[in-house]
């Protein structure tokens, strides 16, 4: 499984710190996508698109994105499993709006929690 992330958002490189932590098994590869060389990697990923929306490719190599990927990702860890009530058919759409929303404003959102808007120096930490 492959996430790609955005490195200069305080709160996704949290959530990425987070997945690490739980993904003892070394299952999921995090992909910055701010990181040309590492996106090298990935030519078929427009990391324009991948910032808009997350993106992930799965174990059988299928590209899910959005809260599709969220889901997917957090599955994998075993964790946040009340996420799957935001796939339930009359839950989806309205969720699928507010991720966007998110998504488009996530650099403000990051800001009133965290007090930082964007971060040059974003690490993602792995216990492994």
């Amino acid at each position: 499984m492959i996430f790609f992330y955005d490195s200069l958002c305080p709160l996704c490189t949290a959530e990425v710190s987070q997945l690490g932590q739980y993904d003892t098994d070394c299952r999921i590869t995090f992909v910055d996508i701010h990181n040309a060389i590492e996106m090298e990697e990935y030519p078929h990923i427009d990391p324009k698109a991948a910032n808009n929306r997350l993106h992930l490719i799965n174990s059988e190599g299928q590209l899910i994105t959005g809260l599709d990927a969220t889901y997917a990702v957090w599955r994998q860890v075993g964790k946040h499993r009340w996420l799957k009530l935001l796939r339930l058919p009359l839950v989806r759409p309205i969720a699928d709006i507010a991720y966007v929303f998110f998504a488009k404003h996530r650099y403000t959102i990051s800001y009133l929690f965290t007090g930082k808007k964007r971060c040059s120096t974003c690490t993602i930490k792995r216990d492994v």
